[in-house]
């Protein structure tokens, strides 16, 4: 078992800046990769970015490319994501996600408002 647990969120004006963390307990080793995904009012869940936990490698979603970083500190057991320069089309929930060894688990998700 894997428990995830985001924090971070808040409000946040357009063109600041947030970080959000995602403390992960449990058979980490068993996770390749973490991911942060988002729910806006409304919509699905859409897909933010991940990291690749063997070499770091880290991927985004074309809407969040260049402005969000997501880093991870493996003493810690913790993932981040550096949100810089937010928009008000990033309001949303936004949750980590643990994937290895055939299945996935998720974090119960922080709340993001960007306002104007």
């Amino acid at each position: 078992q894997v428990q995830l647990l985001e924090s971070g969120g808040g409000v946040v004006q357009a063109g600041g800046s947030l970080r959000l963390s995602c403390s992960v307990s449990g058979r980490t080793a068993d996770m390749d990769y973490m991911y942060w995904y988002r729910q806006a009012p409304g919509k699905g869940r859409e897909y933010v970015g991940e990291i690749r936990r063997s070499d770091g490698h880290i991927d985004y979603a074309n809407s969040v490319k260049g402005r969000f970083t997501i880093s991870e500190d493996n003493a810690k057991n913790t993932v981040f994501l550096q949100m810089n320069n937010p928009e008000l089309d990033d309001t949303a929930v936004y949750y980590c996600n643990a994937a290895g060894g055939g299945t996935d688990y998720w974090g119960p998700g922080t709340q993001v408002t960007v306002s104007s």
